[in-house]
């Protein structure tokens, strides 16, 4: 068995980056290393990227070891996090994201950050559960949550911790699709591949104008962030 948490491959033009630690693809400094190699190389390669998850889930959110290791640990990983929420939300690239199941805390904020995320459906819990845990949301997440999640949900999804089924996740605004766990590769990838069929300049130029605001302000409120272009 390959001791690899991150696995990367090339189809037609899409990277398809895959998570997959054996449990629940949490978000520790090793899966940011090996995400920020995969993401460099789909970046030279590909004209769009899949990032995906092992089957039942994607990801339960930020390593709670190292969370649990004292402040200065904490803020460590959380100022990673907010860097890779912030690369996939700018990415010059079409991001899509293949939800294969639970998606909680900084794995719902990777859906937050992506252009288009497609659900397995099943009996998945996707949210933002900081507040329930006694950890009060990021803001970097607040301010991703603020652009993407619809208005009716913000205070219920951000403030009460509610956390969804992958249907409703859809009227929150996590996801943007559900579909069989199936077809989920097969149509992630097609989805990739619309959006890299447009022109590669005008998607560049159109989701940096739509996206300036939030990330200025992610950035203004993350020092380690603001050397960081679009």
């Amino acid at each position: 068995m390959s001791d690899e948490i991150v696995h990367y491959r090339l189809a037609d033009g899409v990277a398809v980056v895959a998570m997959d630690d054996g449990k629940a693809n949490a978000i520790s400094h090793a899966m940011m290393d090996s995400l920020d190699a995969a993401l460099d190389r789909a970046e030279k390669e590909a004209r769009a990227i899949v990032l995906t998850g092992r089957p039942g889930r994607f990801s339960g959110g930020f390593d709670l070891a190292a969370m649990r290791g004292g402040p200065e640990q904490a803020v460590a990983l959380v100022g990673r996090g907010a860097e890779l929420a912030l690369r996939v939300y700018a990415s010059p690239l079409p991001f899509v994201i293949a939800c294969t199941g639970h998606a909680i805390a900084m794995g719902a904020i990777l859906l937050l950050a992506a252009d288009t995320r497609i659900g397995a459906r099943g009996d998945f819990k996707l949210g933002l559960n900081e507040v329930a845990i006694g950890l009060a949301l990021p803001p970097f997440a607040m301010h991703l949550a603020a652009a993407r999640l619809s208005k009716r949900h913000l205070v219920r999804s951000a403030l009460a911790a509610e956390i969804y089924g992958p249907a409703e996740a859809i009227d929150a605004g996590f996801l943007d699709a559900v579909v069989t766990p199936d077809d989920l590769e097969a149509e992630a990838e097609s989805a990739a591949r619309r959006l890299a069929a447009l022109d590669a300049l005008a998607f560049r130029t159109t989701k940096a104008a739509l996206r300036a605001e939030t990330i200025a302000r992610i950035r203004a409120e993350e020092p380690t962030l603001r050397k960081l272009e679009c």
